[in-house]
């Protein structure tokens, strides 16, 4: 007899990201939706959706016979959510983006409680594009700026994106430095000459483009470019079902989607 599939609470289950996810978990054998979630006030509060799940806004009795769950959402949002499932000893897969450093503390602290895969992308390809960025910049060697442009669509809140952010700590790793000595997000006036050792980062905001990051390390006479290009959220929605079915038996921990994937330093 086959074991039951493991029941995952979708955070806004009813939003753009939720709906992909719950589609992914309906073509995933290993686990299907055991919760749906959604803001108080939601016009779809009440609404079955399948299994005979019932969409909520109580997100303490949501994670109530969950094993997982699954938060695309806001950083307020999710670290609340957080600290119920930490109490209640749910594993958490979470994409959202934007936190502050506190947020990122309150993440370490709830990860001592209930194993966490916290990642600005689940896309499978944009993980291996840093494993890439950060291979490429360890075979270069010194003599190569990195520039980075990303373009999101106009609803995005936090520029530069979380993912913008990881591919530049992958170019920050591939040198054996610190990010936070070497980021450059805004250029304006009379700026001077480039910082040695600068990594830039560019944010793009239009239309309704899911996602498109390009990393160039330029070097004399010569550039090298790597991109991805986003057509869909569905592969999102994919890698975070991914990330959800490997925490199963997880030991509490922080872990990157790299990790889900096999591709950490």
């Amino acid at each position: 007899m086959s074991a039951r599939p493991r029941r995952v609470l979708v955070v806004g289950a009813r939003g753009r990201m939720g709906e992909c996810v719950r589609a992914a978990l309906a073509r995933d054998p290993e686990l299907r939706l055991g919760a749906a979630l959604e803001l108080p006030g939601h016009p779809d509060l009440g609404q079955t959706l399948e299994h005979g799940v019932v969409l909520v806004d109580d997100p303490e009795a949501a994670l109530r016979g969950c094993d997982v769950a699954i938060d695309f959402s806001s950083p307020p949002s999710t670290l609340a959510t957080l600290q119920l499932a930490a109490a209640q000893g749910v594993a958490y897969v979470t994409g959202t983006t934007g936190f502050s450093e506190a947020g990122r503390r309150e993440l370490e602290r709830f990860s001592e409680r209930i194993a966490i895969v916290h990642a600005p992308n689940f896309s499978v390809a944009v993980n291996v594009l840093a494993w890439l960025v950060r291979a490429a910049v360890e075979r270069l060697g010194p003599g190569y700026d990195a520039e980075i442009v990303e373009l999101h669509h106009a609803a995005k809140r936090d520029a530069p994106s979380g993912t913008a952010l990881r591919l530049a700590e992958a170019v920050a790793e591939g040198r054996g430095e610190a990010l936070a000595e070497r980021l450059v997000v805004a250029r304006a006036g009379e700026t001077g000459a480039r910082p040695p050792g600068a990594i830039g980062v560019q944010a793009l905001r239009g239309g309704d483009n899911p996602g498109e990051h390009t990393v160039m390390l330029l070097g004399r006479g010569e550039r090298l470019e790597l991109s991805h290009r986003s057509q869909t959220r569905d592969h999102f929605a994919e890698g975070a079902v991914r990330a959800a079915r490997w925490l199963a038996g997880r030991a509490p921990g922080l872990h990157r989607f790299e990790a889900v994937l096999g591709l950490e330093p």
